[in-house]
């Protein structure tokens, strides 16, 4: 007896969409991630009021 299991067209169509909208998770991740590392090692995470107070100065 051969059980074999066949993969029906629908779900062929489903993991394809699923691996491009994982990809483009990924993608978006990445970015922030990218974003969020830049942001931290100019320094940019001071209060506002102290943003204000130096450019006063």
């Amino acid at each position: 007896m051969g059980f074999e299991k066949v993969e029906h067209e629908l779900h062929k169509r489903r993991s394809g969409r699923n691996l491009g909208v994982g990809l483009v998770l990924v993608g978006f991740v990445a970015i922030v991630f990218g974003l969020t590392v830049v942001k931290v090692t100019r320094g940019g995470l001071e209060p506002a009021y102290l943003q204000k107070q130096q450019g006063s100065n």
